[in-house]
């Protein structure tokens, strides 16, 4: 079994696709379809199922995509630890990110490190399902390093660094009955419309907890990926909403409002504590305090 064939068959499993698989290996797709189905006649089982719409695992290509993820990783950490001794990092960097947080200049924490570190192939991917989606690329082995939002403990497998955390606020409409009112209680909310972030991300699950915790219900009417925007549909009069502070400045047609909770939002940085973080991951979180903005 050949290290590039596992290589070729985890890029084709995370691609969906064997042409995108081949332009992100930067080889042919012959090649790249050549090498999964020697890897299946090693095994003597299919991994994929193809059709000309979709390529999708078997249920022993999913078994065999953790152990893949997982040899590819060790061959990674000897290079690595190689590497180090001849004073200079290779390899490739897989960064997760939300959509829209300020709280550490990630263009700027970039630049420096492909300014420190250039034979590492940095790639960055946004995280369109939220911080959950990000949580379980860590744990699959998709990612390497995520800056995310989770609240309450971190999940089983992933190493959590706090790097901010912020109240969660009410934003009204500026005409609303209880935008004159100095603090509120998430009953006198309950019955109002919401505009959240779809569930996955980590303000919505905060505000979810809250809720539940106190024995109420609430409808979310509109579901918003980038948080940024929420307050613009509140503005609207399309409902109420329930942020961190960052995303609610002061601003014309909308009041920011204290609420009678203790319900904050943090923003992390996280690895997967089941694999030992490779060099070049180390070499991220140390720089990740000088770029941080709050």
């Amino acid at each position: 079994m050949e290290l590039r064939h596992l290589v070729y068959f985890v890029t084709v499993a995370e691609e969906r696709n064997f042409t995108r698989a081949a332009q992100r290996l930067r080889v042919v797709q012959s090649g790249v379809s050549a090498a999964v189905r020697a890897l299946e006649r090693e095994l003597g089982a299919r991994l994929f199922e193809r059709s000309s719409q979709r390529v999708v695992l078997t249920d022993a290509g999913a078994a065999l995509l953790p152990e893949a993820r997982a040899v590819i990783d060790a061959a990674q950490a000897a290079r690595d630890a190689v590497a180090e001794v001849r004073g200079g990092l290779r390899g490739t960097l897989r960064i997760g990110t939300l959509i829209s947080v300020g709280f550490v200049d990630l263009p700027g924490l970039l630049g420096r490190y492909r300014t420190e570190h250039p034979a590492v192939d940095l790639r960055l991917r946004a995280a369109p399902t939220g911080s959950a989606g990000l949580a379980a690329s860590l744990l699959d082995g998709e990612l390497d390093v995520a800056f995310l939002s989770l609240p309450g403990r971190a999940p089983a497998g992933l190493s959590v660094r706090t790097l901010a955390a912020e109240p969660i606020v009410a934003v009204l409409p500026a005409a609303h009955p209880l935008a004159a009112r100095a603090r509120l209680a998430l009953a006198e909310l309950a019955d109002e419309p919401f505009v959240d972030s779809p569930p996955g991300y980590g303000n919505r699950a905060e505000v979810d907890r809250g809720f539940a915790a106190a024995g109420l219900r609430r409808r979310v009417a509109l579901e918003v990926a980038d948080i940024a925007t929420v307050r613009q549909y509140v503005r609207e009069g399309l409902g109420v909403a329930l942020v961190p502070r960052f995303s609610a400045p002061e601003e014309p047609g909308l009041r920011v409002c204290p609420i009678d909770t203790d319900l904050r939002w943090t923003f992390a940085v996280a690895t997967a504590s089941v694999r030992r973080p490779s060099a070049a991951v180390r070499a991220l979180l140390d720089l990740v305090d000088a770029y941080r903005t709050a």
